[in-house]
């Protein structure tokens, strides 16, 4: 593969985890990137290291006017965007029965709208170009759930299925969409600002201690090379699991699909008859 052209990038959530490493994996090799983040001090050494090469930018993904805004002030100081991560988010762990609407609607707000206002934001600029990638960083529990996890997984699963209209609504325009599904990693997102929990009710003591799970976890470092190498692809994935995950992955779809096998005479049988629409 060629050396790729040096890119310009939009990272919502580049203030810690995956998205620092990823805009620092883009500035080191001579990218640009709009960089943003809730509190900009966060952002401070990236302009100490990387001069004009990065624009820090303070944003809450919620605010689509400010995401607006901030989208074009970056293509008014770069000129163009070839890169958009929807990384900003966060988790929110408790039982379905535990979670307060308020919770459920604040999950739903950062992880769901918040990267819908930047995809529709950014969209006019990469149809204009004809060019552009824009990863979508859901989770392996975009695509499988634990238990306790419901709200997060109800956010990323909405993002996997936005994402999958969108790879076939952009292509022709020359975009491309990557669902990007890291399996857990060594982050910040167990911290206080990246993750966030329900009140316990005591009926679920029994299922929480049944359903623990010690996690294996990768090292985020790892994932930049990953990152730099699926945005140089001629022809990138639409969807990518990173990590040890995916054999895990392919034994949920494996019983997925024999469950709908079985039950396929009652699939078949609520068709009914045949109904063809007549023309209008």
């Amino acid at each position: 593969m060629s050396p790729p052209d040096h890119k310009t990038w939009f990272i919502t959530g580049a203030s810690r985890g995956f998205g620092r490493l990823w805009t620092e994996a883009a500035l080191e090799r001579g990218d640009r990137v709009a960089a943003t983040a809730r509190d900009l001090t966060a952002l401070e050494s990236l302009t100490e290291r990387f001069g004009d090469a990065v624009l820090p930018l303070a944003l809450d993904v919620t605010d689509r006017a400010a995401v607006s805004r901030a989208v074009e002030h970056a293509v008014d100081r770069f000129g163009r965007l070839d890169v958009v991560v929807n990384n900003a988010g966060y988790g929110l762990f408790g039982m379905v029965e535990e979670l307060t609407e308020t919770e459920l609607r604040e999950q739903m707000e950062t992880n769901f709208f918040g990267a819908v206002w930047v995809t529709q934001a950014v969209l006019p600029v990469l149809r204009a170009q004809r060019s552009g990638h824009i990863l979508q960083v859901t989770s392996e529990g975009g695509v499988r759930a634990y238990p306790g996890i419901g709200a997060y997984h109800a956010s990323k699963w909405a993002v996997e299925g936005l994402s999958d209209s969108l790879v076939q609504e952009v292509a022709s325009f020359g975009i491309h969409v990557t669902a990007v599904e890291p399996g857990p990693y060594a982050t910040e997102f167990a911290g206080s600002k990246s993750l966030r929990t329900t009140e316990h009710h005591p009926d679920y003591v029994g299922v929480r201690e049944a359903t623990a799970k010690e996690w294996v976890l990768g090292d985020p470092e790892a994932t930049a090379e990953a990152i730099l190498t699926i945005v140089d692809a001629e022809n990138p994935p639409p969807r990518i699991v990173l990590g040890h995950t995916l054999p895990e992955i392919e034994e949920i779809y494996a019983d997925r699909l024999r469950v709908w096998r079985e039950w396929a005479p009652v699939t078949e049988a609520a068709f009914g008859r045949r109904i063809i629409p007549e023309a209008a």
